[in-house]
């Protein structure tokens, strides 16, 4: 079974590792070709940024670690066992942006990145290199080599001056809580899917949207040209899996998110924005928590727990996305 899954950061990592858990991957072996049952991870990127002359990409990182056994759980972000010592040292120097904190094991991997990005090797080798070490069991693809970065259209409360700020410093710094009119996904025009990318969607037994932000996790990935028609056109069934239970996300601020696009924070106005395959959406399935009910024109819905509250529960999930897909083991 090739299962393909359009994926964000925490939430999304989460629901990758209960999927592993369910086709029998084991955590900590290399993707295999002629393995039964293989996934291949769909990553955003409209959330990487450079920092501090770094290439950072906190979705592409979480799954890593996440799958890799070196995240820390606490957080659901950045690496366990993490120390600040570069981060304090910056402080010192007064070096700016100083919102965001990077930790001393975190920006070895950014370091060996930016090497390698700068000798020529594109962001998808430069992943799958970075994954020799860490063994996830799923092949991470980010959605684009190209740039395509998530900018945020604000009011800035300094001047009350409108300006495109990054995504990181609008989700980090300001946590969401500023005049906000619009997102804007620069670079997605002129990108091209990464290698692989359209042929995962194509060749899938299933596509699955994870439980991730639907604006600017999914919604960016959605963003490079050829995603969204490929996910139209594979034979493969496209089963969504809802972030919204009970009117709040899952995690993070994706109610603010979907303030700003006018959508509801519910499971039914997020289902209804990603659409049917019948119509002019992506979707064929939509799941939604067990307490939570939807309407989606077009869309087969059907109502689970949607808890990752552990491994067994997230492999649940799993199964009832692929069940819904029309795939069982």
């Amino acid at each position: 079974m090739n299962v393909t899954v359009l994926v964000g950061g925490v939430g999304g990592a989460r629901f990758l590792t209960g999927l592993r858990q369910l086709l029998g991957i084991s955590p900590g072996s290399d993707t295999n070709p002629d393995a039964p049952h293989r996934i291949t991870a769909i990553v955003n990127v409209g959330d990487d940024v450079w920092m501090h002359g770094l290439r950072i990409c906190p979705d592409l990182d979480t799954c890593m670690y996440t799958l890799g056994g070196g995240i820390d759980t606490d957080r659901g972000w950045g690496r366990v066992d993490e120390t600040w010592n570069a981060k304090e040292e910056l402080a010192a120097y007064g070096a700016v942006p100083d919102w965001f904190g990077l930790g001393d094991r975190d920006i070895a991997t950014h370091l060996i990145r930016t090497q390698m990005l700068r000798t020529g090797y594109p962001l998808s080798a430069v992943t799958e290199a970075l994954c020799t070490r860490w063994k996830p069991g799923v092949t991470l693809l980010p959605v684009t080599d190209d740039r395509s970065e998530t900018h945020v259209v604000i009011t800035d409360p300094a001047d009350g001056m409108q300006r495109a700020i990054h995504f990181e410093e609008w989700w980090v710094r300001y946590r969401a809580q500023v005049p906000t009119h619009s997102f804007a996904h620069i670079g997605a025009d002129e990108a091209k899917p990464a290698p692989g990318v359209l042929e995962a969607i194509e060749n899938a037994d299933a596509v699955v949207l994870a439980p991730s932000n639907p604006v600017v996790s999914v919604g960016a990935i959605l963003a490079v040209p050829g995603v969204r028609g490929a996910l139209r056109t594979t034979k493969a069934k496209v089963v969504g899996l809802s972030p919204v239970i009970g009117g709040k996300p899952l995690r993070g601020m994706a109610d603010a998110c979907l303030d700003v696009i006018g959508v509801d924070t519910t499971a039914e106005a997020v289902g209804r924005h990603y659409g049917s395959r019948s119509g002019t959406g992506i979707l064929d399935g939509w799941l939604v928590h067990s307490t939570d009910s939807a309407d989606v024109p077009g869309v087969q819905v059907r109502s689970v727990p949607l808890l990752m509250t552990d491994p067994d529960a997230t492999a649940d999930m799993a199964r009832a996305a692929l069940e819904l897909a029309g795939v069982t083991l």
